[in-house]
């Protein structure tokens, strides 16, 4: 079966300087003006609307070129996919050899998913939930939450992420942390893609969280960030593979908490001084590509392409050591109200992040890596399931998988028509979000989403991860 209108569709696209086929749910598409350029799949379900903004952004992503050598080999793109508001549409992966893209990743590097189970069951919790929203509302909005640090567990930090704020708070324990099981932190690293340490540079983050002495009292670390990134509290509704659910420690009846943020303020000033620095580095008197999109050479600048992954590398840091502190706060919080609780950590996987992988790097925006046999994690809507997955490893689609349902109502259009709606036009009956502003509700109600449900089927059929067990919502935090 096809979409309605296929060949007028295509047409259209084709009037948009792109070449697109159609076979299967998969979209194949290429810039008509550059056929040297890989051709770039994007898997779609059927009744899914298809954005030409967004197959051009990935058109233009899969053809830059740098004139010095280095090019993409192979792109695709996962079923939440969107227009992204600096050129790359969020769904966006790609492989490159002799050349990074600094633009590809964007400032939100790291953005990613965090999943911890707990044996409560839902009466238990919602019993409690007052005297628990409370103290959580402190943490994350209204900012009694501790997570001050020595100078030196924040160069850590930076520089070896995870494995490096570990040794230094177990040498010196600041903030709410001294409150931490930190042996039960320390054991759960291997639960976080690559252990949560990358090869950062310290000297690379922002002054003035690198102090030479002192205390660092961060004000963006531990926090959920704007956009879609959120805490949820969850129940495990169904266990599809108990084989996996239970050698993960995932039961039916359990609740869950799951989080979804990356290198905040960190991240920006990271990411934003490397696209211009790819820019500034472009050949004199040679064309700017129509796309404004700047790679990083192998040939020409090896030295900047070593740099920037090493400073990708300290934002990516910055970001697993933010996720896990989110957790440990509300982790504390739980213990606090429902006394003896080990909520222990399922995974922790990154969005937004460039790998060596292949023939090169594989860079993802807005899609998480599916290798076999790895745990994934794919929120819904605040107002629906959401998925814990197992990678299958599908080298079509570089080993990857979506990040989320991807919106298909932008916040513009929310907020200027949202508010008219009501709450069952917008999918918020029965919806428990916490949040200080009204306009977030809107923004991020369920019907800005696609439906979740045939996000996953689809990418099950192109056997690109498995359902392991289906979760969902009891209330949300948005920031």
């Amino acid at each position: 079966m096809q979409p309605k209108n296929l060949k007028r569709l295509l047409r259209a696209l084709e009037r948009q300087g792109l070449d697109v086929t159609y076979n299967n749910c998969t979209y194949s598409i290429r810039l008509v003006n550059s056929p040297d350029a890989p051709v770039a799949e994007v898997l779609l379900a059927e009744d899914f609307p298809v954005e030409a903004k967004a197959l051009k952004q990935l058109a233009n992503l899969a053809s830059v070129r740098h004139p010095s050598g280095g090019y993409v080999c192979r792109a695709c793109a996962t079923p939440d996919f969107h227009p992204g508001d600096a050129g790359i549409a969020i769904g966006s992966v790609v492989e490159t050899v002799g050349q990074v893209i600094p633009g590809a990743v964007g400032s939100d590097i790291n953005c990613g998913m965090r999943l911890h189970v707990v044996d409560l069951t839902i009466e238990e919790f919602l019993a409690k939930r007052d005297q628990f929203v409370e103290r959580m509302k402190g943490d994350y909005f209204f900012g009694t939450r501790d997570v001050t640090m020595t100078a030196q567990t924040m160069r850590s930090l930076f520089q070896y992420g995870v494995a490096g704020w570990l040794d230094a708070i177990l040498n010196q324990p600041t903030g709410s942390v001294v409150k931490s099981d930190l042996q039960q932190l320390a054991q759960e690293s291997d639960r976080i893609f690559l252990g949560g340490s990358m090869d950062g540079d310290w000297k690379l983050a922002p002054e003035e969280l690198v102090l030479d002495t002192g205390l660092v009292r961060d004000g963006g670390l531990a926090t959920i960030g704007g956009g879609n990134h959120f805490v949820e509290v969850q129940r495990v509704d169904k266990v599809e593979n108990r084989t996996l659910a239970h050698a993960w420690g995932v039961r039916e009846g359990q609740l869950a908490f799951m989080i979804h943020s990356g290198s905040r303020n960190v991240g920006k000033y990271i990411g934003g001084m490397w696209r211009d620095k790819a820019k500034a580095t472009w050949q004199k008197g040679l064309k700017y590509p129509d796309s404004q999109i700047f790679p990083l050479s192998t040939s020409s600048h090896p030295e900047l392409v070593a740099s920037y992954l090493q400073a990708e590398a300290t934002a990516a840091n910055y970001a697993f050591v933010n996720r896990l502190l989110l957790a440990e706060l509300l982790r504390l919080r739980l213990r606090e109200v429902y006394k003896d609780v080990e909520a222990p950590l399922i995974y922790d996987l990154p969005h937004n992040i460039t790998l060596p992988e292949g023939h090169g790097w594989v860079t993802r925006k807005g899609a998480c890596p599916a290798h076999l046999g790895q745990p994934v994690i794919i929120p819904g809507s605040m107002g629906a399931y959401s998925y814990l997955m197992v990678g299958k490893g599908n080298p079509a689609f570089c080993n990857s998988a979506s990040h989320g349902a991807g919106r298909i109502r932008s916040r513009f259009d929310l907020n200027r028509r949202g508010a008219s709606q009501s709450e069952a036009e917008l999918g918020l009956t029965g919806v428990d979000c916490i949040t200080l502003r009204e306009e977030r509700r809107i923004e991020e109600a369920p019907a800005a989403y696609k439906p979740i449900q045939s996000v996953i089927d689809v990418q099950v059929e192109a056997e690109m991860v498995d359902v392991v067990a289906r979760l969902s919502p009891i209330l949300t935090f948005k920031a």
